[in-house]
């Protein structure tokens, strides 16, 4: 294999790293944004159960209120009894103190429900703050980690580009190096690789035949382009297949066991 295709193989080796490491420096800040995306969803959670609880207290409050009342109200109600000079009088009292009683009750029932749903609640916010706390430190350390990573792709980065114009210098020394590396940076721009190898007469870019002249040519050390995606195509002879080694030719009858004598009267 030429120095020309060398270098243009080692270009395309740098060019692939350096896409992968754009990528995952353009992929880090998606990293950042999800766990801060999880906090907030976790703050919002604990900001809805604090509110909760806020209903929670506001509603026994007045709950307590008019429980009070109805039970002052049943009070007054046993008190008038004893002043009443007809049935239909009492007979009013005493629906009176038996809606009430019934009311207050009742009321009190939906305060003990309150008090079930607090005590939920508060076990809950315990929990959320819980979390709160653990996903903002786990904020944190995703930040130092992606700026440590996004320190180091950058370092590859320069490193791999220094070593990008070193080798395209060096193809870019002739005529024919410009042209091929012209022809390189337009089919890559449109195709992600410029150049691939050409294997068992077939291009291992798009798995399309070679023409065995151009087959032929290959073989012979010449760069050329495949007829189907344009990539330039070279032949690696360091790769090629080892032809198998010719086996002994079969004598007629050989590895067959002998024949045993056949015995007298047999």
């Amino acid at each position: 294999m030429n120095a020309q295709i060398e270098h243009l193989v080692k270009l395309q080796a740098i060019e692939l790293d350096r896409a992968r490491l754009n990528q995952q420096m353009r992929a880090l800040p998606a990293e950042i944004a999800q766990a801060t995306a999880a906090l907030a969803a976790a703050e919002r959670q604990s900001a809805d159960l604090s509110a909760a609880l806020g209903r929670e207290e506001t509603m026994r409050t007045r709950l307590e209120r008019e429980i009070d009342a109805h039970r002052k109200k049943v009070a007054r109600f046993r008190v008038q009894v004893d002043s009443v000079t007809t049935p239909e009088q009492a007979a009013a009292i005493e629906h009176e103190i038996q809606f009430a009683t019934t009311e207050a009750e009742r009321l009190e029932g939906e305060e003990y429900a309150s008090l079930e749903r607090t005590e939920a609640h508060e076990a809950a916010l315990a929990q959320t703050r819980a979390l709160v706390e653990q996903l903002a430190a786990g904020v944190d350390a995703v930040r130092a980690s992606v700026a440590a990573r996004q320190r180091e792709a950058a370092m590859e980065l320069a490193a791999l580009d220094a070593e990008r114009e070193v080798v395209r210098a060096a193809i870019n020394s002739g005529d024919l190096g410009r042209e091929s590396l012209a022809r390189f940076d337009r089919v890559s721009s449109a195709r992600g690789t410029g150049i691939t190898r050409a294997e068992n007469q077939q291009c291992t870019g798009c798995s399309m035949g070679v023409r065995p002249q151009v087959w032929n040519q290959l073989r012979e050390g010449e760069l050329l382009s495949c007829d189907s995606c344009n990539r330039l195509l070279y032949w690696d002879p360091a790769i090629a297949a080892v032809p198998k080694a010719p086996q002994p030719e079969l004598i007629p009858g050989a590895g067959r066991a002998p024949r045993k004598p056949r015995q007298a009267g047999a």
